[in-house]
This record gives structure tokens, C-alpha cells and sequence, in this order.
């Protein structure tokens, strides 16, 4: 099996600077760079860009930052944008509160196969030890580390891989903040739903279109390794609507929708 070499990290943000550093920090310390990393930005303050900016001046690959006007949770239109922009062939997604395990870009290219997609889990990082985290800026964790709930997630153990299966049918143990798929198998789904609102399911909706083109899943385990920084939950006042609206691609098959990714790119 041909590795995959290359690919595009792209991650969403909302005014959550001091997040989005720890990943940035945690980028710079891959074991395998991504080739180019696109911030996603849904409308978030000045303070985003100068930390953006900043970065830029010394980041060991492209950092690009594509951002649109703050209109409420647009989540799915920004990455339709950010991954239209996007220049190569694999796409990594990794959300802008999440700290890397130094491997886990090598874990994802390892992994990656054509006609299939892959998805992780997440170490959470309790609210308590939020002050410390920002306070030192620690982008490195361990099985001992403190304020951490999830342990055995942050084992690493690569040969657990090959017992692994792909699977016909979305996981409920999906989570769009650690996951990675072909770009061309995105767009022909025509990416993500821009009909859906506010939070909630933008990522397993458009994974369920991947489902019934005929693409697999396959989740890694103890593998591509992720650290999620605690955050209150978002408004999920429209989850009834996004719901439905997830039912429907799921009991018709339907593999295309109407407002996605095809807006932002060239020559369509």
C-alpha cells in the first residue's frame, strides 16, 4: 500500500486565541509536518489575526488563515472555504481546542488509505487545570500527566492497528475534532452542508453522505492521539432541526447537497 505523504491540516476557530496557540505550539513539534496548515476562522476579533500573524513569521510551513464576518455559527460555511483552498490531497481536521500528540499527523498519514476515511478519539483536559495549561502553555502529555480524565487514551500503541476493521456505517464514536479523509471524496459529496445551523453535527452529516457513495471508516486506536481543552457546551438549540436534517441524508442515501464546498471552487 502506497503511504500517503502529504496532506493539509485544516482547523475551525472562534475567538479562542489562547486554544488555538497550544495547537499551533503543538504543531511545530510533529514527528511529521503537515505540508500546510488553514485556520478556518467563523468571524472571531482582531486578537485571532495578530496571533495568526505572529506565528506566521517563524511557522515551519505555510500557515494560512482564511476568514469570513462574524453571522452566528457558520462553522460549516468556513470549512467548505477553508478546504477548498486547500493544496493537497489529504485533509487532516483537527478543532482549533484541541492539543496534538507529536505523532499524530504521522499517525494519520500512516493510516490513510483510498476509500476510506479515518476518525479518532480525544483525551479531555478538565476545566480545573485550565489556568495551569494557558499559564504554562503545555502541549505535552503523558498517561501520568495531571488534569486529564481518559488515560487510557493516551496510550500510543501502533500495533493495535492492525487489528482494527473499516466499517459500512457511521460510528457513534465519531468526532469531527480528530479525523481525516481524501479531499476529492469531500468534494464529491460536495462537502459540508451550509443548510445546517448553529452547532452540532455538521462533521457526522457529511460523513454519512461519505457512507453512501460507498467510502469506509476506520477508527484509530491507540493512535493519532488528541487532547481536547474543556470548553462549556455550545447552544444546541437548533440540534432538532440539524437532526432531521442528518435523518433524512441517512434514510434517502442522499450523497450531494445543495449549498456545499462546489461555491468555492474554481472552475465550477
Amino acid at each position: 500500500m502506497e503511504k500517503v505523504r502529504s496532506c493539509s491540516l485544516v482547523t475551525p476557530t472562534y475567538n479562542w486565541p489562547e486554544a488555538l496557540e497550544l495547537l499551533l505550539l503543538s504543531v511545530k513539534s510533529q514527528t511529521v509536518l503537515p505540508n500546510e496548515v488553514i485556520i478556518a476562522d467563523d468571524g472571531s476579533r482582531p486578537e485571532t489575526t495578530a496571533l495568526i500573524e505572529t506565528f506566521q513569521k517563524d511557522f515551519p510551513v505555510p500557515l494560512h488563515h482564511i476568514w469570513h464576518e462574524d453571522n452566528g455559527n457558520q462553522k460549516p460555511r468556513i470549512m467548505n472555504k477553508a478546504i477548498a483552498s486547500a493544496k493537497y490531497d489529504y485533509i487532516v481536521e483537527i478543532d482549533g481546542d484541541v492539543i496534538m500528540n507529536s505523532h499524530f499527523v504521522e499517525d494519520h498519514l500512516r493510516f490513510a488509505e483510498k476509500g476510506m476515511y479515518l476518525y479518532g478519539s480525544r483525551v479531555n483536559i478538565q476545566k480545573d487545570f485550565l489556568p495551569t495549561l494557558f499559564k504554562n502553555k503545555i502541549t505535552d502529555f503523558n498517561f501520568f500527566s495531571s488534569g486529564i480524565k481518559k488515560r487510557g487514551r493516551t496510550l500510543r500503541l501502533p500495533l493495535l492497528m492492525n487489528f482494527v476493521k473499516p466499517v459500512d456505517e457511521r460510528s457513534r464514536k465519531l468526532r469531527g475534532c480528530n479525523m481525516s479523509f481524501w479531499r476529492s471524496d469531500f468534494i464529491a459529496v460536495n462537502g459540508f452542508n451550509e443548510n445546517l445551523v448553529g452547532w452540532g453535527i455538521d462533521d457526522s452529516e457529511m460523513i454519512q453522505r461519505l457512507h453512501n457513495i460507498g467510502i469506509k471508516g476506520k477508527r484509530l486506536k491507540n493512535v493519532g492521539i488528541a487532547y481536547h481543552i474543556y470548553h462549556p457546551e455550545q447552544s444546541r438549540s437548533q440540534l432538532e432541526i440539524n437532526n432531521e436534517i442528518e435523518r433524512q441524508t441517512t434514510e434517502k442515501k442522499l450523497t450531494f447537497i445543495e449549498k456545499g464546498v462546489n461555491q468555492y471552487l474554481p472552475n465550477v
